[in-house]
């Protein structure tokens, strides 16, 4: 057999060039590539090292609204806040008359000066109606503080509920000025939840306003022939304790006696914005003292208002602390 001429074998077809690579293409592919290993990589090594449990709680949620008040409540603020931030000392309540859907609403704002007059208003829920449920916390379903802005004047009332909801009680005004008046309470909602509440309102007494100077700080107070001292120092963010004792011609009073559930309560107002805190004590004396645990909220000039009975009065003794 002949083999075939070799100049009869057709060349081979030529290779046609490859277009130039486009180096921002390439480079931008590469960037694109290594960002999506990355992304994939970091998501694998999340799910091995720090798996999240679907049941864990957001950080700082509010773990006030199923606040409950059993007999033996252990000591604890109203006041600060909800939660855990708010027994260490965060923000001060009562600077609002509406929170959490529930609103403080008076029936008047404007009293008159030096009249005894009744001060009536409601709690108005989420729902735009008024609320008749509330928990009964040391005694009472509803504590009203009352305080001009200067810081005198207090009063701690206990006013009562009619069935429609309306709140009333006897409210007397000495001078003229701004005061603001909080209302303290508990409400038991539909759900069996509870959620407490501080709210605020202003009220005017028309006339010429003199606020008075806040007393110089002292640790001793005088009230109707009673000598009340306290130990302790208030401190911002962290729960120090506080001890009140109290004398009557230098030894110590006998006949300390409950008063709304608790030997001495303590009201503590922020001169400035009047952020409040409502604290309560332990459950017995502490070596014939009345022990509170409390945390402000930031620093200040204070105004401290301490409770107790003796004799079937209450009496109030007042501190001014100031709080670097």
């Amino acid at each position: 057999m002949s083999l075939p001429d070799a100049a009869t074998v057709p060349p081979p077809a030529p290779v046609p060039p490859r277009p130039p690579v486009d180096r921002a293409t390439l480079r931008l592919a590469l960037v694109v590539g290594g960002l999506v290993i990355a992304l994939i990589a970091g998501f694998g090594l999340g799910r091995v090292v720090d798996p999240a449990p679907a049941s864990a709680p957001p950080a700082g949620g509010d773990q006030a609204a199923d606040h409950t008040h059993p007999p033996g409540t252990a000591p604890h603020e109203h006041g600060a806040g909800a939660g855990a931030a708010g027994r260490t000392g965060a923000d001060p309540v009562g600077l609002s008359l509406s929170a959490a859907g529930y609103t403080l609403a008076p029936t008047a704002t404007q009293l008159a000066a030096g009249a005894r007059q009744d001060f009536r208003f409601r709690i108005v829920g989420p729902d735009a109606k008024p609320v008749t449920t509330f928990a009964i916390v040391h005694d009472k379903p509803l504590h009203l503080i009352v305080a001009r802005r200067d810081l005198s004047g207090y009063q701690h009332l206990h006013p009562t509920m009619a069935p429609d909801g309306t709140w009333s009680v006897p409210l007397t005004l000495p001078q003229p000025g701004v005061w603001r008046a909080y209302a303290d309470f508990t409400v038991n909602d539909a759900t069996g939840g509870q959620t407490e509440l501080t709210l605020g309102v202003d009220l005017a007494a028309a006339g010429t306003y003199a606020p008075r100077p806040l007393p110089a700080p002292a640790r001793e107070a005088a009230v109707d022939g009673f000598t009340v001292g306290y130990e302790g120092t208030p401190r911002v963010g962290a729960v120090a304790p506080l001890l009140f004792r109290v004398f009557r011609d230098g030894a110590p009073a006998a006949g300390l006696e409950r008063y709304l559930g608790a030997y001495g309560h303590l009201v503590v107002i922020r001169e400035g914005d009047l952020g409040y805190v409502h604290v309560h004590p332990e459950a017995q004396l502490s070596d014939g003292a009345v022990k509170f645990w409390l945390a402000l909220p930031g620093p200040g000039r204070y105004r401290m208002f301490f409770d107790f009975q003796v004799a079937g009065e209450v009496r109030t003794a007042e501190f001014t602390a100031v709080v670097p």
